[in-house]
């Protein structure tokens, strides 16, 4: 059963009054959110908050107590089987640290999806993943080797390009810049919006990572104590006062902070 028409306008992603206990532990508490299509919405918060979490729970790895989740205009829980193989079909993930097969190879990884849901030659299987590895920035010389043999930012970049396996309408990343390097980093928010913007993508990205925030998110939501709290563009999260947001955003790590400081100091100078 094919999923129904959605509205142009409609959300991509629904959360309504979602409730998740952890170990006797309220994580979210009635939480709503909306992501729209084609946008890449960055979902932040404080460590320990539910960001993973609520990511989790929205793919199906973690159980829910109550509340909606509606994906395509599909509601997760009332989907046979079948529906939920077709929206699964949809999405690509990206887990922190990759999270790659360590016994595959790189190919292997990339491939690892279609051998789930298509039913592909592997002639055409070596020929797709090695499209989606230099896709993601990656040299075919890559294929073989094994997640033990790469750098931080190549696992990510397999990853990325293992998510990217089924042409997929949404990603989800978590903490996709965590572990690397400013430039390294730097180079991974180009290549997500890059993507985005050719492939037309719907990013959902978990992050703690204020340049990506800055850089790349067209929507920003942030969750505390449970709930989402405040949402919208940076200048939203700028203006907001809620003392953890006024601290991530305009304290005294924050970009805003920076600028104060780089200005004061040339002021001194000249």
């Amino acid at each position: 059963m094919a999923a129904p028409a959605q509205a142009p306008n409609q959300p991509i992603i629904r959360v309504k009054d979602v409730e998740v206990v952890l170990n006797d532990r309220k994580i979210l508490n009635k939480l709503t959110l909306d992501v729209k299509r084609g946008e890449v919405l960055g979902f932040v918060g404080g460590s320990g908050q539910g960001k993973t979490v609520l990511m989790r729970t929205i793919i199906g790895l973690l159980p829910k107590v109550s509340g909606i989740i509606e994906v395509f205009g599909v509601d997760l829980d009332k989907a046979s089987e079948q529906e939920r193989h077709a929206v699964e079909r949809r999405w690509g993930v990206l887990f922190q640290q990759g999270a790659l097969f360590s016994s595959l190879t790189c190919i292997q990884n990339v491939q690892f999806p279609m051998r789930e849901y298509l039913n592909l030659s592997p002639r055409l299987m070596d020929e797709i993943a090695i499209a989606k590895l230099e896709m993601v920035g990656l040299k075919a010389d890559v294929r073989d080797k094994y997640p033990a043999e790469l750098s931080g930012g190549m696992i990510k970049r397999v990853a990325l390009a293992r998510a990217l396996a089924l042409d997929p309408e949404i990603v989800f990343l978590d903490e996709p810049t965590s572990g690397l390097d400013p430039i390294g980093a730097g180079d991974f928010d180009e290549l997500i919006r890059t993507l985005q913007q050719t492939l037309g993508l719907t990013v959902y990205m978990v992050t703690h990572d204020l340049d990506s925030l800055h850089a790349i998110c067209d929507r920003i939501a942030v969750l505390s104590d449970g709930k989402v709290i405040v949402e919208g563009n940076m200048d939203v999260m700028l203006a907001c006062d809620h003392p953890w947001v006024k601290e991530y955003f305009r304290g005294k790590r924050s970009r805003a902070a920076g600028m104060a400081h780089h200005r004061a100091n040339d002021l001194v100078a000249s």
